[in-house]
């Protein structure tokens, strides 16, 4: 693997250690990684997707280009910083980063953001926190074109994958933030749209 890479690598291992998670696999965006978690847990076999009504849009478009189907709710969770999508176990958690946060969740994906707005603010970028073995590999063959850290002179593709890898000089900076980190970090709420009322969505579920 390229040099240049392994700082994506480490920056993998950083949160994964703070936050007390298996593996953790690190992306261009927290958009990317809903997208992605959807995909690996095929939320098109369920009935729909509930999320809260007020959220940034990318949430249900993510869900709906994985090939599922939304429902909005009246769901609270600004002040907690994260939430559930449905019953797929996956978490939102873009707004609240916070060490040994994984022993919190039933779940097997803790998606982060690491917007400029947000806990870690390297600018953009987004990661994935599971226990997940499966899961870890698949996502990042999946992340970074279907193919393997490697040479294509030498490497085996997977599949059909995206371009979602996290660039290395985002890690860089994820790297050099992470040593002023505090133990526990939630973003004020921001003002969401009711998403509930663009027809849109509800012509997707269709």
């Amino acid at each position: 693997m390229s040099k240049a890479y392994q700082v994506v690598r480490d920056f993998e291992e950083c949160v994964a250690k703070y936050c007390g998670s298996p593996y953790a696999v690190a992306l261009e965006s927290c958009s990317a990684a809903l997208f992605l978690c959807c995909k690996f847990v095929n939320v098109g076999e369920l009935d729909e997707v509930v999320i809260p009504h007020r959220t940034y849009p990318s949430v249900p478009s993510s869900i709906i280009n994985a090939g599922g189907r939304v429902g909005f709710s009246n769901i609270m969770w600004q002040h907690d910083g994260y939430y559930y999508l449905g019953e797929t176990g996956i978490v939102d958690s873009a707004k609240r980063m916070s060490k040994n946060m994984y022993s919190w969740f039933s779940s097997s994906f803790v998606c982060l953001s690491f917007h400029g707005k947000k806990c870690l603010p390297i600018g953009r970028g987004g990661m994935v926190l599971t226990d997940s073995k499966e899961a870890y590999e698949w996502l990042r063959w999946m992340r970074f074109d279907g193919r393997h850290e490697e040479s294509l002179e030498t490497d085996t593709l997977v599949g059909v994958g995206w371009n979602m890898y996290m660039a290395p000089t985002q890690a860089t900076r994820g790297l050099e933030l992470m040593q002023w980190i505090k133990d526990d970090n939630i973003m004020e709420p921001d003002f969401y749209p009711n998403l509930s009322m663009y027809e849109f969505y509800k012509e997707a579920n269709r």
